[in-house]
């Protein structure tokens, strides 16, 4: 009998212990990313006289699989609507200089943690400071990239956290669209419309650093606290009311827009984010 209870016993500190390594290694793909490189460079045919798109869904952190399948989906409707070229991948070796000089606009779908090797950033910087646009949707802009250019050009702020809700449950509010932004950016969207998503909490906002806010939705009205027990205990706190969702900035040649809408599937379905989405391409392919 006691050889049974010995035995239970090490299966259950055994369970315990593999449970524990297991969060630990989730944990710390969600903030650092497992990376992986690739080098190789594509094959691309550029059509004539069309904007160009990058669709880059690479992810070597927590990776939003719903959500980027079906921004694939709604981006590619959006580029037949509107005659632009999209090249999906989810491999870095389009990252180089040649490559990256013929598209548009390059959109971060959902990409998370370490991406691009010192090369292919060095690339991608060039590629911005030399005309080229970027777009972030959510995940893009959370703190598993430890890029400090990537955050201070492109995102604009530094990710803290999201709420920890009952079941993660996504949370609704009401998003309000900013007076006095470009209106290629706001044309077709409602002023103030109904939105479920998984809310990013960021330590500054990006007006600090020249950036436009473009939506915004009551930080009051919703449950900011991250605090998760004994792994962290300094997440409770929001931006306050006035908090951002979506923001833009013309650099000294290129573009950046961000949003930190578009968690889940299911928010690919609100026509006014997708029309978001839709603006923002047009606004970063225009010269």
């Amino acid at each position: 009998m006691k050889k049974v209870l010995k035995a239970i016993g090490l299966t259950i500190v055994t369970l315990v212990v593999l449970l524990f390594l297991l969060f630990a290694g989730f944990l710390y793909k969600v903030k650092n990313g497992l990376p992986f490189y690739e080098t190789e460079i594509p094959k691309i045919d550029f059509p004539d006289h069309q904007p160009s798109v990058l669709l880059f869904s690479k992810s070597t952190g927590f990776r939003h699989a719903g959500s980027i399948d079906t921004a694939k989906q709604i981006i590619r409707q959006l580029a037949i609507k509107n005659n632009w070229f999209i090249y999906e991948t989810e491999s870095g070796g389009v990252f180089n200089e040649n490559q990256l000089s013929k598209f548009d606009v390059v959109i971060f779908n959902n990409s998370t943690g370490k991406l691009l090797n010192d090369q292919q950033k060095l690339a991608f910087e060039n590629y911005i400071q030399n005309g080229g646009s970027f777009m972030g949707i959510h995940g893009a802009g959370d703190n598993s990239h430890h890029w400090a250019w990537y955050v201070k050009n492109l995102t604009g702020a530094d990710f803290s956290h999201h709420a920890i809700t009952e079941g993660f449950k996504l949370q609704n509010t009401s998003v309000q669209i900013q007076p006095g932004i470009d209106s290629l950016l706001s044309i077709g969207i409602s002023a103030s419309f109904d939105h479920a998503d998984e809310w990013y909490v960021f330590y500054e906002n990006p007006e600090k650093f020249g950036f436009h806010i473009i939506a915004s939705i009551n930080g009051n009205s919703i449950n900011t606290n991250g605090n998760m027990k004994l792994l962290a205990s300094d997440k409770n706190f929001g931006m306050g009311k006035f908090h951002p969702v979506a923001w833009y900035k013309s650099l000294d040649k290129g573009k950046s827009f961000y949003t930190s809408m578009g968690h889940d599937p299911s928010t690919w379905r609100d026509p006014n984010f997708v029309k978001l989405i839709e603006n923002a391409m047009a606004w970063s392919i225009k010269k």
